[in-house]
C-alpha cells in the first residue's frame, strides 16, 4: 500500500546499561577454547556481535517501554492529546494480560481514547505494528499512534 497521510516522526531507543563484550565471553571460554585449539577472536568472527546489552534482572519491557515512549515524546514534536493508538510490537510481556501496552499507556499519559494493544509476532512486532498504525491513519481514524517495544 502507498501511504498519502503517514510519516515517522520521531524515533527513540533506550539502552541497557550493562555492556557483555564477546571478548569478555571468551575470557571465560578460554579453558574450552584453549582444549579445541580456537583462536580468540571466534566469537565476534562468526556472529558480527562486539556487545550484547542487558537490563538488571527482573526489568519488565513494559517499565523500559514506558521510559521510552516519554524520553520520545518529551524529545519530539508530538502531543499526547493526538495519540490515537499505542502498540507495544515485542515478544517479551510483563505478564499474559492484561497487555503489557496498558502498563506503558498509563504510564505515558496518553488519552483514555486511546487504541491500546499487544503485538507478539516474533521480530516483526515492531513492523506489524506500524503498519497497524499507519492503516488507521490513512483511513483518518487517528492522527497519530506509537509503536514501541522491549527484548
Amino acid at each position: 500500500m502507498r501511504y498519502e497521510h503517514v510519516c515517522v516522526e520521531a524515533v527513540c531507543c533506550t539502552l541497557p546499561p550493562h555492556i557483555v563484550t564477546s571478548d569478555e565471553i571468551e575470557a571465560q571460554l578460554a579453558p574450552v577454547y584453549d582444549r579445541l585449539g580456537l583462536p580468540a577472536g571466534r566469537l565476534e568472527l562468526m556472529t558480527g556481535i562486539q556487545e550484547r546489552r542487558f537490563f538488571d534482572p527482573g526489568t519488565l519491557p513494559g517499565t523500559i517501554s514506558a521510559q521510552t515512549v516519554n524520553k520520545l515524546l518529551d524529545q519530539s514534536r508530538l502531543d499526547r492529546k493526538y495519540i490515537g493508538a499505542l502498540i507495544h510490537g515485542s515478544v517479551c510481556r510483563d505478564q499474559l494480560e492484561p497487555a503489557t501496552a496498558s502498563g506503558v499507556h498509563h504510564a505515558a499519559q496518553l488519552p483514555n481514547s486511546a487504541l491500546v494493544l499487544d503485538i507478539s509476532n516474533a521480530c516483526l512486532g515492531l513492523l506489524n505494528g506500524m503498519v497497524f498504525i499507519a492503516n488507521m491513519i490513512e483511513m483518518g481514524q487517528i492522527q497519530a499512534g506509537i509503536v514501541v517495544g522491549t527484548e
